[in-house]
């Protein structure tokens, strides 16, 4: 009976490292891991539970869990606006809720945390500029920073005009300027002759 339940967890670790150190239960009942097992290895103290359904292995560090989190959780999601800014680094404000791209229409995943702040774009708005950056092992969909401007400009009413303007004020002091990538964006969302004035400074 040892045996077996050595053969079981020896099992259940060779997929969680398989899986790079974190994976979904779902995931591991597909790969026919008994629940107990993993009772077993959360009560041993070798896995430990992130958000609800969603583990990791003790020994793994996350950089970035909430980012991790919703990627797994919420695999048609891609993080927008204010963490966008924040991962871009052209923001001081700190999000203390993920916020989230989805699809009009489309339903989101249950998720008990990290807190989210979930809105939904149009078809043509939701799929452009959309990035996709490796964090811990995972494959995380984020809006390039000449997207994320033109989002948070058509979302100021939201999350305030002082936001994006002091993005801009960040993004104007970079190497880097890609004029044309955020009118194209502008005029994909709809918001091309209200931001262009805004733009225009950047030349």
């Amino acid at each position: 009976m040892k045996k077996v339940a050595a053969d079981s967890t020896g099992t259940a670790r060779a997929f969680i490292k398989s899986r790079g150190g974190i994976f979904r239960t779902s995931e591991a009942l597909k790969a026919k891991i008994h629940p107990r097992t993993l009772y077993q290895l959360r009560d041993a103290g070798e896995i430990e539970e992130i958000s609800r359904g969603l583990y990791k292995l003790s020994e793994v560090d996350i950089s970035q869990p909430d980012f991790v989190t919703v990627a797994l959780k919420i695999p048609e999601g891609v993080i927008c606006l204010v963490s966008a800014l924040a991962f871009h680094g052209i923001t001081t404000q700190i999000p203390h809720k993920v916020f989230v791209a989805v699809k009009q229409g489309a339903r989101t995943s249950s998720i008990d945390f990290p807190p989210l702040s979930v809105h939904h774009f149009s078809p043509d708005g939701y799929i452009a500029g959309i990035e996709t950056h490796k964090i811990d092992k995972v494959q995380v969909k984020i809006y390039s920073v000449e997207k994320t401007l033109v989002d948070c400009f058509k979302f100021r009413n939201k999350i305030g005009m002082d936001v994006f303007l002091e993005a801009l004020k960040f993004y104007k002091s970079r190497k880097k300027i890609r004029v044309k990538q955020i009118l194209d964006f502008a005029k994909t969302c709809k918001v091309e002759t209200v931001m262009r004035p805004y733009i225009e400074t950047l030349i």
